[in-house]
């Protein structure tokens, strides 16, 4: 029977129990553990798919076309292994089940209730992912204890302790613990309250893991201990890592957290194997060399908007033994400025998918601009849409070329100039509006390009997350002036990566490579690119 770990965070938001969660599913899966983790968001939201990123930063995909949290981008790179669609479930999600039931009838006309009903339905979908071969369910709840969204959860995982036994179930609370720079203290009271607040619930943690920028010293445990109810080994430092968020696995194995785990939940578990882990660290903080990526989008000012994106350049960088000096850059401050002020002492270029019309004329500058200087380009989604049109107004002779995204509703406009088009079902072109295509899709590279060569492999399958695609009607001019469709999807012959052919890097995909990579096996695009940079980076050196 599978045992389970859940993880509640208390005093602030935004503590970093997605990083903690998966930092603990590595160290267990270290130990020759079965790891499955699940998030749990108790907003009514039934999905984060068309939540404005500024509020709930990137919407991660999963393989089976769940659009979910982006913390399961978090437990998939340091576990190595895909979420699926029972990874995540928010309470829009619980609520909408519990009503088609009351619907269908079968609560056989029970008054429908908070508890039993809505608490048992969220046990249930904990219990989804309890199988022979799991050994260690890891489940996160979002938000703060204390938040009125929230008790629903914490009811259901007081019983669910009771129903399974002590030994089966193991609650981790998160804190922050404030250092008052004005008298020089760390204060606890903050987390006293937390616990209280749990302990009013029925729940009582087992271990704490306390957020702080100072080293909490014997006292402070001991204080914290006492008035928290917990065992003063129990209670354990998270501290501000100094260069990487991979650092915190290594932060918390050190002081025995996964030692900890196995214990109360009496698991049998080797010594942990981390040494693939240790070097990359090592890699990461020894780089041999660094470059400039310009990461050019609409959502900069919120770094969690592009959180894979910016995760997978890291990895590609580890791949390359060089540090990425990320640089956000507003597409409209491109539009106002000029791509020239803003891209000129970059490596590389970027642009991240996205929906939307703002923002597209800055992007497709500074396409041009990675174009026309040779510096090397990764297009991701609307990246590669905004390829298309720029390469068609400015290569192919087509100055109203235009994405229908960018069409308004009613508005009559040449049909020939649609070079990014929505589709039907059946892959045919429409003006009525098309399906989706979420989750993982098949591409088949071809010979001789620079993906086939990236991949080295000949069929591949990626994410995606868009409606529009590339005209099919448009290929032979964008081919004809040196575009190369270098991967298509074997069963609709839709357009997945496209590449210039006498430029010296520039490959744009129609998915999100970005949700594949992992700091311990950086994601082929992004190891290629951050390469072709760090070959920019050392030709203009050398010109100087």
């Amino acid at each position: 029977m599978s045992r389970f770990v859940i993880v509640s965070g208390g005093v602030v938001s935004s503590l970093g129990k997605g990083l903690t969660t998966a930092s603990l599913g590595l160290l267990l899966a270290s130990r020759g553990l079965r790891v499955r983790p699940l998030k749990l968001d108790p907003y009514l939201n039934v999905d984060p798919g068309t939540m404005n990123p500024y509020q709930h930063g990137e919407v991660y995909v999963t393989d089976d076309g769940a659009e979910t949290d982006l913390d399961l981008g978090h437990y998939e790179r340091f576990l190595g292994q895909p979420m699926t669609q029972n990874s995540n479930a928010t309470t829009g999600v619980i609520y909408r089940d519990v009503i088609e039931r009351e619907r269908r009838g079968d609560y056989l006309g029970a008054t429908v209730q908070v508890v039993p009903h809505v608490t048992d339905a969220i046990k249930e979908r904990v219990l989804r992912l309890e199988r022979e071969d799991i050994d260690v369910v890891l489940v996160e709840l979002g938000g703060t204890v204390g938040d009125i969204e929230g008790l629903p959860y914490l009811e259901s995982f007081r019983q669910f302790a009771l129903e399974r036994g002590q030994n089966e179930v193991l609650f981790i609370h998160m804190t922050l613990i404030p250092y008052l720079a004005a008298s020089g203290e760390i204060k606890t009271k903050p987390t006293q309250h937390s616990v209280q607040k749990l302990r009013e619930i029925g729940i009582q943690p087992h271990m704490l893991i306390c957020r702080t920028a100072k080293p909490l010293d014997a006292e402070i445990r001991r204080k914290i201990a006492l008035f928290c109810n917990v065992r003063a080994e129990r209670v354990f430092e998270e501290r501000d890592v100094d260069y990487s968020i991979y650092q915190v696995p290594m932060m918390l194995a050190g002081q025995g957290v996964d030692d900890a785990v196995v214990e109360h939940l009496h698991l049998r578990a080797r010594e942990p194997d981390l040494d693939e882990w240790r070097a990359m660290l090592d890699t990461l903080r020894n780089p041999m060399d660094t470059v400039t990526i310009a990461v050019v989008g609409k959502y900069i000012s919120l770094a969690d908007a592009y959180k894979s994106v910016y995760e997978a350049l890291t990895h590609g960088g580890i791949a390359n033994r060089v540090r990425v000096d990320v640089r956000g850059v507003e597409a409209e401050a491109i539009e106002a400025d000029g791509p020239e002020a803003l891209l000129a002492d970059a490596h590389g270029v970027l642009v991240p998918g996205g929906f939307g019309t703002r923002g597209a004329p800055g992007k497709m500058a500074a396409i041009r601009f990675a174009r026309e200087n040779r510096v090397p380009f990764l297009g991701l989604c609307f990246g590669l849409q905004c390829a298309v049109v720029e390469f068609a107004r400015n290569v192919c002779d087509m100055p109203d070329a235009v994405s229908a995204e960018w069409t308004e509703p009613g508005q009559a406009f040449d049909p020939d100039t649609v070079v990014v088009t929505l589709m039907d079902a059946q892959h045919r072109v429409t003006d009525k509006g098309g399906t989706m295509r979420l989750g993982a899709y098949a591409c088949g590279l071809r010979r001789g390009t620079r993906a086939r060569a990236a991949y080295n492999a000949e069929i591949v399958r990626e994410r995606h997350r868009h409606r529009y695609e590339v005209n099919p009607t448009v290929l032979p001019v964008l081919e004809s002036h040196g575009m190369v469709v270098s991967g298509t999807n074997p069963d609709s012959r839709l357009v997945e990566i496209l590449e210039l052919k006498d430029h010296p890097w520039f490959v744009a995909t129609q998915a999100h490579p970005e949700f594949r990579s992992q700091p311990v096996r950086a994601h082929p695009l992004f190891q290629a690119f951050i390469g072709a940079a760090l070959d920019r980076r050392r030709q203009c050196e050398n010109a100087r």
